[in-house]
């Protein structure tokens, strides 16, 4: 299906499409003649449209309302957005739909019956759970199955931004509060989407980590923790996967909104990371300065309108942008539309095998799953507890996804209650028959069903264990709330608390499952819990999944990706989040720099609830002492080890390399994840050797002064284990001079922010 834009291009457009009609001229062709040649033969006007994203109309089109709302009827509704056809010069449309956890569409369609669902898939926090970058990979080839079949060209994913507070409102499509994990995480599910032939966008590039006035804060860092920890994760991401598109960000960075950063989109991306695709603005921001935007390296603006163009063309002839940098845009797009399925005119069937991606959905969200407490190896429940007290709101109404961009359409899903069922439990009739009327519009009922003593205690003597489940959501534009979304609600911990009560009199045990969109306090109940489950949001197949971790027909292997403070002023960005939205400036400083999440609890010596890379399992594993390649480090380093099966049942871990630097030119962290890999399926007893392999890169860190990326000399300590806090095996290597690893271009960025303020002193 192709626009018509004949009537909305000049006269002397049309004229000229009508002559070539005749056979009077013949005009150039995307594909058969190059780019550089169909650039030249489109006149200022279709330049500018080709810049400028399709908006709201049903088909792509220049003529828009000018409403900056992301929605599309064009093929696919509900769609994000489209690109604009030039039909004579062979450019179609490209759709664009939103989807981090799967694709986002409109269920009904105009003058069709059938109802049209993707599949949801587990949040991204989930997927870096499973520290499984074979198997997140295996989810975006699915995924990007599904995007092809609906008739999708780009998907506006992977979410790429760092966890660096647990009141982040999107944080559940984000990965990590490392970069390490979120780079090779995002470049796994990259190369999963994008070996379907269609793109991915890349986003939200970059310092975008709140959603409080996410659209005019202005995120202010110094050089090196925009480098380390914010700019790392992309770099890695788009090294690896090479993704079609990069988005910018609505924010402010060190007082320029990020579209209209030259030093970021151009000097950085491209110029130094090699970038080849094409950047597009996020939906509307408010950044206004076009030629700015356009000479910065901001190719595309979107959703785009048609005061946009002419602002284009008359930049152009006013000389504010200049026509090479505009054919330059043109053609950095025109280079991803030629691999798109629109021009390659493929014949999308709108039926992908659902059923093939509800398989990859339901065992990822179960090897996401982290066991966080199992006292007394209460857990798997296999067949010593039949039957089930199953308590909490989200056990009947599970929490597959987050709000938003980031929500999915999809034909079911499978509650945790479903999911016992399905794997043979019988569930508290009473509890079952409260619960379901009350959860039904649970939206509109947020607070935690009530529970008498009586009925609690009629629940433990009549069942083998009680489970609970506590959930928490959040969405696109608003941040978490303290009180009511990090911290339980009164209700919420007297359902625990009596609950543990009433089960332990009788010598039974209380499961509590965590169906959460971030990290939330645990330190307050925990006690009262004989085992913890941290299921994250697990996507539609999530109560079959959850079963499948409880029962034990999966060993849980999840580590987590980012800590859990015991409090939440325990958090080294908790002082100064978000920042002052409400004063002037409008600005969050990160003063914290670089000690983000493990980094700062480490250094500073602040004990988590739960430290990154924790997760427990059903069985045990050990870890050989570590073997390097040489005691004198050259250009790389290799570090093997071999890890055993060393328990009664197979299993899954993960081997977590960090390293520890010498003292150089600038101060670093304790320890730095620096890479990792996880095993196979291992039966009892049966070993593997993993082999990690670190270039120079990894152990340099960035020095502003010198604008270099620099390994100082000295001892390198290479550390092994499964957490940040378990670290069971190390070895040394020596770095006998300093090693200018890179040496990048100087940015007019501040020397320093970071305020390091030592717990206790807060």
């Amino acid at each position: 299906m192709k626009s018509n834009i004949l009537s909305i291009v000049p006269v002397a457009v049309a004229v000229l499409l009508c002559n070539g009609i005749m056979g009077q001229t013949v005009v150039p062709q995307l594909g058969k003649n190059s780019i550089a040649e169909v650039v030249a033969a489109m006149t200022l006007e279709e330049k500018a449209a080709i810049v400028i994203g399709g908006g709201r109309d049903a088909k792509p089109s220049v003529l828009t309302d000018g409403t900056m709302i992301g929605s599309s009827d064009f093929r696919i509704p509900g769609g994000a957005g489209v690109t604009n056809a030039i039909p004579r010069l062979g450019i179609p449309a490209m759709v664009l739909v939103d989807g981090p956890a799967g694709v986002r569409m409109n269920v009904k369609r105009k003058n069709d019956d059938h109802l049209y669902f993707a599949t949801a898939f587990p949040s991204g926090t989930t997927l870096a759970s499973t520290w499984n970058t074979e198997l997140v990979q295996r989810v975006g080839e699915a995924f990007g199955n599904e995007v092809k079949e609906f008739g999708a060209d780009i998907i506006l994913a992977p979410g790429v931004n760092i966890h660096r507070n647990p009141l982040g409102g999107r944080n559940f499509e984000y990965y990590s509060e490392d970069p390490v994990i979120t780079g090779n995480i995002a470049a796994a599910i990259i190369t999963g989407l994008q070996s379907n032939g269609i793109g991915t966008s890349i986003k939200h590039f970059v310092a975008n980590n709140q959603e409080t006035s996410r659209s005019d804060i202005n995120a202010v860092m110094d050089e090196r923790t925009l480098r380390e920890i914010y700019l790392r994760g992309f770099e890695i991401a788009v090294k690896k996967a090479k993704p079609w598109t990069v988005m910018s960000s609505y924010n402010l960075l060190d007082g320029v909104h990020t579209s209209e950063r030259k030093d970021l989109l151009t000097t950085i991306l491209r110029d130094e990371w090699k970038f080849e695709g094409y950047v597009m603005t996020d939906w509307g921001g408010k950044a206004v300065n076009l030629p700015d935007q356009m000479n910065a390296g901001n190719d595309m603006i979107m959703p785009g309108s048609a005061a946009q163009i002419s602002r284009i063309v008359l930049a152009v002839k006013k000389d504010s942008i200049s026509e090479q940098v505009l054919n330059r845009n043109v053609e950095r797009i025109l280079r991803i539309v030629v691999q798109s399925p629109s021009f390659l005119q493929y014949k999308y069937n709108n039926a992908p095998d659902m059923k093939a991606h509800a398989r990859i959905s339901r065992e990822a969200a179960a090897e996401g799953a982290v066991l966080l407490e199992n006292k007394k190896g209460v857990l798997p429940l296999a067949d010593k507890y039949k039957s089930i007290a199953l308590l909490g709101n989200t056990s009947y109404a599970i929490i597959a996804g987050g709000m938003g961009s980031g929500d999915v359409n999809r034909a079911y899903t499978v509650s945790l209650a479903k999911g016992l069922t399905n794997a043979g439990y019988v569930l508290n009739k009473e509890l079952e028959e409260r619960y379901r009327p009350y959860v039904s519009d649970y939206k509109n009922r947020p607070l935690e069903l009530a529970m008498s003593d009586s009925l609690l205690a009629a629940a433990a003597l009549g069942n083998d264990i009680a489970l609970l489940t506590i959930g928490r959501n959040s969405g696109e534009t608003k941040d978490r709330s303290l009180d009511s979304n990090y911290y339980l609600r009164p209700s919420e911990l007297e359902l625990i608390k009596r609950t543990a009560t009433a089960f332990h009199k009788r010598g039974k045990k209380l499961v509590v499952v965590l169906n959460l969109c971030g990290v939330t306090d645990t330190r307050s109940w925990t006690q009262y819990a004989d085992a913890v489950l941290l299921a994250w949001q697990p996507g539609q197949e999530g109560g079959d999944a959850i079963a499948d971790v409880l029962s034990g027909k999966v060993n849980p292997s999840g580590k987590l990706a980012t800590t859990f403070p015991q409090r939440y002023a325990d958090v080294s960005s908790s002082g100064n989040f978000p920042g002052t939205p409400a004063g002037y400036p409008t600005e969050v400083k990160h003063e914290e720099g670089i000690y983000v999440g493990y980094r700062y609890h480490d250094a500073f010596k602040v004990d988590p609830a739960y430290a990154f890379g924790y997760g427990l399992s059903y069985t045990s594993f050990r870890i050989s002492p570590l073997k390097l390649n040489s005691s004198i480090i050259k250009d790389k380093i290799i570090v093997s080890a071999v890890v055993t099966n060393t328990g009664k049942v197979a299993g899954k871990e993960v081997l977590q390399l960090y390293v520890t630097a010498p003292a150089g030119g600038v101060r670093k962290p304790v320890q730095e994840l620096r890479a990792f890999a996880k095993t196979k399926l291992l039966q009892p007893g049966e070993a593997q050797e993993i082999n990690l392999e670190l270039d120079m890169r990894a152990l340099a860190s960035f020095n502003t002064g010198r604008h270099a990326w620099i390994a100082d000399k000295g001892k390198y300590i290479f550390k092994a284990g499964t957490s940040s806090r378990n670290i069971v095996q190390s070895a040394t290597a020596t770095l006998e001079q300093e090693v200018i690893v890179e040496q990048v271009h100087s940015l007019l960025f501040r020397q320093s922010v970071a305020v390091i303020v030592p717990p206790g002193k807060r």
